[in-house]
């Protein structure tokens, strides 16, 4: 069998098509190389996201066969992903006909029915679409002020094709000029910065804040150790966009970078450059939005846990302390009761005054009795 790697792990899902054994050829090829689970989830989802709608369907296909396969070897693959399954379904319903969606509902359902995953993680993938909303809001939101971008940097870019032949120290001047112009002074601070710097709450502070719902009854163990768990797969540790942010080229952040540009092309380039950072950085924040309101959740959920367990504490003490007060009452009688058992005399040694009892008398004297009365 081949070895792993992510460009032959790439051709093969080129090769796949809709039939069972090009599905579980692949699947066990996978499953032998489960050690790289991690790699290939990724991969996967990056893969899924790239192809037609047509051929998605058939990527949840090759899941399904890997996670339900894998389970006696190793719970890698049910583990991994789960940590992208949410991004995977928005991908796979996003332009997808009817009958594709109801087949990615009848796999989830699948998992759902067979224990493969718990109803929270069925509901937080089915949310995904929800996810995918938002997305394409904030993305609306990032053109809005991108015609605006585009349209500085034309305009520098025009301005230096027209005065190439000046001094450097003249087109550098314009920038600022510029975004003054279009935009807020580079020294101007925010409005109330400071004030609403005060009034930022801590998460601590926020879910101390949080009242406890009384009608809900105290939070499950189970459900908070597994919300608990699934907090470590959160946004905040997903390493692999965490080195995408960290790689991202320094001209998308640095406006100096706008005096180097000498053409239109290499406007529109670094344009195109700006939008998919913007992108990717708005989508990483709704993912961290949401991880704090998880967390917020989860912390409140905690928090009424343990006052919970400290009411219960405290009633268990309050009856410990009860039965001490009886336990004490008891022992104190019985204290007494032993005390008046030894001062009592010895009926053995009591003089015998009337002589001895007398005998007691037979059934036939009782008889005999009987008769003479008669």
């Amino acid at each position: 069998m081949s070895s792993f790697t992510d460009s032959n792990f790439v051709k093969k899902l080129s090769e796949l098509n809709n039939t069972q054994q090009s599905i579980q050829t692949l699947s066990l090829w996978l499953i032998h190389h489960r050690k790289h689970s991690k790699t290939i989830t990724q991969v996967w989802l990056r893969e899924l996201q790239k192809v037609r709608p047509s051929m998605r369907l058939i990527y949840m296909y090759l899941a399904n066969d890997v996670i339900q396969n894998s389970k006696k070897k190793g719970p890698e693959f049910t583990r991994d992903f789960a940590t992208v399954m949410t991004d995977a379904f928005a991908s796979a319903t996003k332009d997808a006909e009817e009958k594709t969606k109801k087949s990615v509902d009848r796999i989830l359902n699948i998992w759902q029915e067979r224990g493969v995953y718990s109803k929270n993680t069925i509901d937080k993938i089915k949310s995904g679409t929800a996810l995918q909303d938002i997305t394409e809001r904030r993305k609306k939101k990032i053109e809005e002020y991108i015609p605006t971008y585009k349209k500085a940097i034309s305009d520098i870019a025009a301005e230096i094709n027209l005065k190439r032949g000046r001094d450097k120290k003249k087109v550098e001047e314009y920038v600022p000029v510029n975004k003054v112009k279009d935009h807020q002074p580079v020294d101007a601070a925010p409005p109330n910065k400071k004030k609403k710097k005060e009034e930022m709450l801590s998460l601590r502070e926020e879910i101390e804040l949080m009242s406890k719902d009384d009608t809900s009854g105290p939070p499950d163990a189970e459900e908070l150790v597994k919300r608990l768990s699934d907090l470590e797969h959160s946004a905040s540790s997903d390493a692999a966009v965490r080195e995408k942010i960290a790689a991202l080229p320094p001209e998308v952040s640095d406006v100096n970078h706008l005096a180097k540009i000498h053409d239109k092309e290499s406007g529109v380039k670094l344009s195109r450059k700006v939008e998919d950072a913007c992108i990717l950085l708005s989508e990483y924040n709704f993912r961290l939005n949401a991880e704090l309101e998880e967390r917020k959740m989860v912390g409140k959920m905690l928090k009424d846990f343990i006052a919970c367990q400290k009411e219960q504490l405290m009633s268990a003490e309050k009856k410990i302390e009860e039965y001490k007060k009886r336990l004490d009452k008891v022992t104190e009688v019985r204290v007494e009761l032993e005390s008046h058992i030894k001062n009592l005399p010895d009926f053995d040694l009591l003089p015998r005054l009337t002589g001895g009892l007398a005998p007691l008398p037979s059934a036939g004297d009782l008889f005999n009795m009987q008769d003479g009365r008669r």
